[in-house]
């Protein structure tokens, strides 16, 4: 399984942008943000499209700060997107990658959630116009938000864009397979759904449920011996005054999990797991035979409310566990 390289600070940046510009001084719009569309420079190009492979580019001015209303801010996310090429077919391959994708982070970023699913599939739907742009938009969507490494990493973002892919005439069955198996997994467990049940082994023997678990909150958190960001992520959490008030008073209970095979690995390493925590093992390997869980990042959070209904899913924040807890009708 992968590790994730470090946490994610942009968990809920999305939504403290979207408050700032709701709540930002009214009248009198100031000069909106612009994007355009160069190339690096270079006195070589080609002879169809100006660019060489991997040098054109998307310069967006991602200074928030300079959209004064709510209405600047839906115009600059409407029109994002205008300056690139969607008719360059097979010259798509002119784009930087790299580039295209701190652009798509950034968009990201920007959106509303709720309007992320629109916005998205309406993306994909104009990437559609060949098949090298919808090609190109499907990889440079992935790294964004399915790599196990990013910090966008984001199921609910990216499932519009496989189902787009999934429905789209361009692709064949056989090219709907990886982004049809992707949708399968993407859609576990989402958000405001029921969490798959599943059964853990302690260092006992004893076997109990997920489901039993009675508790406001359940943190589960997916973890490898040695992973490094685990390591990190159990210290956040044990270091955390909220959730430490909420574990004593026996709201919060967190259910730590290792999915793979090496017992001996994890039975040494359970010195290393804070008092209270419920510690075990996926004996049976339901977890990922049964594709109960997505499984190829560690470590992964999902938090749980008192009827196992999914609040977080695959995270590796605690402050979003903190802030989607504080939030949370349960804490009133």
């Amino acid at each position: 399984m992968q590790h994730r390289f470090s946490t994610s600070t942009l968990c809920v940046v999305s939504t403290l942008i979207i408050a700032t510009i709701a709540i930002s001084c009214s009248g009198g719009s100031s000069n909106r943000a612009t994007t355009k569309t160069t190339a690096n420079d270079s006195d070589d190009t080609t002879d169809n499209v100006g660019y060489m492979p991997g040098t054109r580019r998307m310069d967006i001015d991602m200074d928030i700060s300079s959209l004064r209303t709510y209405e600047d801010y839906v115009a600059f996310v409407d029109g994002y997107w205008n300056d690139f090429d969607f008719d360059a077919g097979e010259d798509v391959i002119a784009y930087d990658t790299a580039n295209i994708c701190q652009a798509f982070a950034d968009y990201v970023i920007i959106i509303e959630p709720q309007k992320a699913d629109s916005l998205l599939r309406s993306l994909m739907h104009r990437a559609e116009r060949s098949r090298p742009v919808l090609d190109f938009f499907a990889t440079v969507s992935n790294i964004v938000l399915y790599d196990p490494n990013s910090p966008l990493r984001n199921d609910e973002y990216y499932i519009p864009i496989l189902e787009v892919l999934v429905e789209s005439p361009l692709m064949d069955e056989y090219d709907r397979i990886a982004p049809a198996y992707d949708l399968q997994m993407a859609s576990l467990n989402r958000i405001g759904t029921i969490a798959n049940d599943f059964s853990y082994t302690l260092a006992d023997g004893t076997t109990h449920r997920m489901h039993d678990i009675e508790a406001d909150f359940l943190l589960i958190m997916l973890n490898n011996p040695g992973c490094p960001m685990c390591r990190e992520i159990t210290d956040d959490i044990a270091g955390s005054p909220m959730l430490n008030e909420l574990m004593e008073l026996d709201r919060l209970k967190i259910l730590a999990i290792y999915p793979d095979t090496d017992i001996e690995a994890w039975r040494a390493y359970q010195q290393e797991m804070p008092t209270g925590w419920i510690s075990g093992y996926d004996r049976d390997q339901q977890l990922s035979q049964k594709q109960l869980y997505k499984l190829n990042a560690i470590p992964a959070l999902y938090l749980l409310d008192a009827k196992k209904r999914v609040l977080i899913k695959d995270g590796c924040d605690v402050r979003q566990v903190e802030f989607i807890v504080s939030e949370s009708d349960l804490m009133y």
